[in-house]
């Protein structure tokens, strides 16, 4: 079983991607940290039922990887967007036998906090970065567990892509949430995120 587990705004900067979530969301991110091995920061977001939301920039304060970057970031430009939805599995090794394209097994951590992560060779995952990132966390810790509450619901997530049924083929059956919905069209991501002042949508 594949469950969601959080969803990521890339950014060229934290400050860029700040301010498009909470734009977007009227709601205040929360600090994160830095991810040492890719040269990466984030900022956080709380979300129910057990999800969060982040941020993720290049930290320009980081020495380079000499390797790519998860989540594609080092070919990411523009306007910040919902980029990435990761979902957690119980045994990452045997995730990566089921689906080989979404990489390799990557240890990581920050602070207490101890997770592994299928990243592939390239940063690049597959369907237009539109496969799910698979992480598997080690340990009880977990993001949400330290995050202040928002209030904030996802009620829909929306993958859409030229390929949704071939995408929703290969992964839809293992991700067992009615929120995850596959869509044609263009690529890319909708949030549609119920808050305090009404829903709101974060593309």
């Amino acid at each position: 079983m594949i469950q969601l587990d959080h969803l990521a705004v890339a950014a060229e900067s934290l400050e860029a991607g700040r301010a498009h979530v909470e734009a977007a969301l009227g709601l205040r991110l929360q600090p994160g940290g830095e991810h040492a091995h890719f040269g990466t920061h984030n900022l956080l977001l709380g979300l129910e039922e057990g999800l969060y939301l982040e941020v993720i920039a290049i930290d320009p304060d980081a020495p380079a990887p000499a390797y790519p970057r998860w989540f594609d970031l080092d070919r990411f430009s523009g306007a910040p967007r919902l980029h990435n939805w990761i979902c957690a599995v119980e045994d990452l090794e045997a995730a990566l036998i089921q689906y080989p394209g979404a990489g390799q097994a990557v240890d990581l951590a920050r602070g207490d906090l101890r997770w592994r992560m299928a990243v592939p060779d390239t940063g690049v995952l597959p369907m237009d970065n539109l496969f799910p990132a698979l992480i598997e966390w080690q340990g009880a810790a977990h993001p949400v567990t330290r995050l202040a509450p928002s209030g904030a619901r996802l009620r829909r997530l929306v993958v859409s892509h030229p390929e949704a049924a071939a995408l929703r083929d290969m992964i839809g059956a293992q991700v067992r949430d009615a929120r995850v919905v596959f869509e044609p069209g263009a690529a890319g991501l909708r949030a549609e995120i119920e808050t305090s002042h009404g829903m709101r949508v974060l593309q």
